[in-house]
């Protein structure tokens, strides 16, 4: 077997992974659209359905990612960040314009199309970094997976504390902020985000570096909920919350503590030990080519020198080896790297992307409406619970990344089951949400908000597990195109005409009481109830992947067999 060797003076992936980190603050810029969205309506006189639509333009920018996912596979990571820094600019540029009223009469077709190259910076941000960061660390995906989606999550409470305590609750400094203020920050951190050797997963200390990393988001989270609270609750001085945005900065650093600890502190390992071919498998490690990333050749490559020793003779390996390839090429199995035209022809495909449609696309129902929730329920300051949404939205990525990788490698479960669990106690949320019960509002969100952020920590990693890393960008990002269209179904076409309606009835433009949004709450509902039912359906389908991929308690490569 060969020996996995990280060449000399080989940046350590957890430098990029650091990086990623603010990367991942500015890829959560469309969590804004609520903050600024009643600007929209007031200064451009816009109805509420219109404002609806505009909230499906920011998620469609925000989850189509087709061209980032091929990106990836063909240019290097800067490149990818560049494009996304460019549509930021440019697509908020424009929204500036409009609400500062600089360009006047702009035409809404412009605004709807600016919003959706602005919140489409979102998928270029976010896939280069999270690609780039599961092929470094291909034997923790999940929790690299939580942990990087849970700093998206996050970012909308960092986006409030902003918005609140340095920019005065100012629209158009907040526009003007996305405009210049996150172009830059991309700029600062894109030489950082690169292909690297990847963590093989013997230094023991890896798990300590996540436990770290994953306990200091946690704290950050805390810390974002418990100053935004008082900050809105009691009269906070100026300095005061300079202070506070001061120390959360310091907070978004702590990431970068490991590679310093490993730069001042190296560790005196050597490593002599052989990696475990079903790791090699994974990083498809390739002796002469340690520049590149080790996971562009497929992780079930058809050489022989690729497989699990039990599969064939030494003499077979060695006529593998000698021809170049296996000349009969064999259709991929789950666990396999498989072409998006391959995929889509998968059931189990198509079942993932159903319940995770069903779960993000009322989940952002709610996102996109929650200002307007909040007013129908007497709630006058959305920021509480825009800030709640967003660090439950975290704790929901965060802890569906970590707890789906214990219990995976502990018991084989699939992950997916925990999408399952969750969609059920979304129900009970809407619930909440539709009968407005007093002291349920901020209960329900934060119910929601955890388990859609679980939604999205499940279906990455196991999406990667089930059709390999190699186009993984592509797949991620087809199925993510899931959220958009829930956003114009249940948003767009359901809440938005059900709110309009009703304020006509009360004869006002700004809609009260809980029949506002009643009845697309019990539509959600049961959309939720058919997404857990879906759910059950792929857990059993995908038992037998999981047993044979976890066995043993780590990951390791499917068995080969004819079809």
């Amino acid at each position: 077997m060969r020996q996995i060797v990280q060449k000399s003076g080989t940046r350590p992936p957890w430098v990029g992974l650091a990086a990623a980190v603010w990367v991942e603050f500015a890829a959560g810029n469309s969590y804004n659209f609520p903050l600024f969205s009643n600007s929209l309506k007031s200064v451009l006189g816009f109805t509420q359905q219109q404002i609806t639509i505009l909230g499906v333009a920011n998620d469609i920018g925000e989850s189509v990612g087709i061209l980032p996912g091929i990106a990836c596979n063909k240019f290097p990571p800067w490149v990818v960040l560049f494009i996304g820094a460019l549509g930021c600019f440019l697509g908020y540029g424009v929204l500036w314009l409009a609400v500062t009223q600089t360009v006047l009469n702009l035409p809404y077709w412009v605004l709807w199309l600016a919003l959706v190259i602005g919140s489409n910076s979102c998928a270029w941000f976010g896939t280069a970094v999270l690609v780039t960061n599961m092929r470094n660390f291909p034997l923790s995906r999940g929790t690299v997976a939580g942990l990087l989606k849970g700093y998206v999550g996050l970012s909308a409470a960092i986006y409030t504390e902003i918005y609140g305590m340095v920019l005065d609750k100012s629209d158009t400094a907040l526009l003007l902020f996305l405009t210049l203020g996150l172009p830059i920050i991309c700029f600062s951190m894109m030489y950082f985000i690169r292909p690297c050797t990847p963590a093989s997963g013997e230094d023991s200390s890896e798990k300590k570096h996540f436990i770290f990393t994953q306990g200091a988001t946690i704290f950050l989270g805390i810390y974002l909920l418990t100053t935004t609270i008082i900050a809105d609750k009691l009269s906070v001085r100026r300095a005061i919350c300079y202070a506070f945005v001061i120390a959360m900065v310091i907070f978004m650093m702590a990431p970068l503590a490991i590679p310093i600890k490993m730069t001042l502190f190296p560790s005196s390992k050597k490593p002599s030990e052989p990696v475990d071919s079903s790791d090699q498998l994974m990083s498809g490690a390739n002796e002469s080519d340690q520049t590149e990333p080790l996971l562009e050749k497929s992780s079930l490559d058809y050489r022989g020198s690729f497989r699990d020793s039990e599969e064939g003779s030494d003499l077979e390996i060695l006529l593998a080896v000698g021809e170049g390839a296996v000349k009969e090429k064999k259709r991929p199995r789950r666990g396999d790297d498989f072409k998006f035209r391959e995929v889509i022809v998968k059931a189990d495909f198509w079942l993932l992307w159903l319940v995770y449609f069903l779960g993000v696309g009322t989940g952002v129902t709610v996102l996109n409406n929650l200002a307007q929730i909040g007013y129908a329920q007497a709630e006058r300051d959305t920021t509480v619970l825009l800030s709640l949404f967003s660090i439950c939205n975290f704790v929901g990525r965060l802890g569906g990344g970590a707890v789906s990788e214990y219990f995976v490698r502990l018991t084989t479960i699939p992950r997916t089951i925990w999408m399952t669990v969750t969609q059920l106690i979304m129900v009970i949320a809407f619930l909440f949400y539709a009968f407005a019960v007093s002291g349920t509002l901020h209960v329900a969100t934060a119910l929601l908000g955890t388990c859609y952020g679980v939604q999205t920590a499940i279906m990455i990693p196991t999406a990667s597990e089930l059709f390999g890393l190699k186009n993984f960008g592509v797949i991620y990002n087809f199925i993510q195109f899931g959220n958009p269209i829930g956003a114009l179904l249940f948003s767009g076409m359901l809440a938005g005409y059900i709110y309009d309606a009703e304020a006509i009835k009360q004869g006002v433009s700004t809609c009260i009481g809980a029949s506002c949004f009643k009845l697309t709450f019990f539509v959600l509902a049961g959309l939720c109830g058919l997404g857990s039912l879906l759910g059950i359906l792929l857990t059993i389908r995908i038992i037998p992947v999981y047993k044979m991929l976890y066995a043993g308690g780590s990951f390791r490569s499917l068995p080969r067999s004819d079809h």
